[in-house]
C-alpha cells in the first residue's frame, strides 16, 4: 500500500499526508450542502496545486449537490479538467 501512495506522490507532487487528510475530511462530508462541498472544492483544489475558476467550481458543486455524478475519484478529477 505504501508503494502506491508513493507512486501517487511522485506523479502528482501531492504528499501522502495531505491524500489521507483529505480523505479524511470527505468521510461523512453531507455531499448535499453546498457550503461544505465548495470548502472541500477548495481544499481538493490546495492540495493537487490546481486553479479552480468559480465558473468550474459552480458546475462541479452543482453536479455534487444533484448527484449528477458517481462518486469515484476519476469522474470527480474529470470535472476539475473541464475547461
Amino acid at each position: 500500500m505504501s508503494d502506491l501512495f508513493d507512486n501517487i506522490e511522485k506523479k502528482t507532487n501531492v504528499k501522502k499526508e495531505d491524500i489521507f487528510k483529505l480523505a479524511n475530511s470527505v468521510q461523512g462530508a453531507d455531499f448535499t450542502d453546498e457550503k461544505t462541498v465548495r470548502k472541500l472544492i477548495a481544499n481538493v483544489a490546495r492540495v493537487a496545486n490546481v486553479n479552480v475558476t468559480k465558473e468550474k467550481e459552480d458546475r462541479i458543486v452543482k453536479a455534487i449537490v444533484n448527484k449528477n455524478i458517481p462518486f469515484d475519484l476519476s469522474s470527480i478529477a474529470k470535472l476539475f479538467s473541464q475547461k
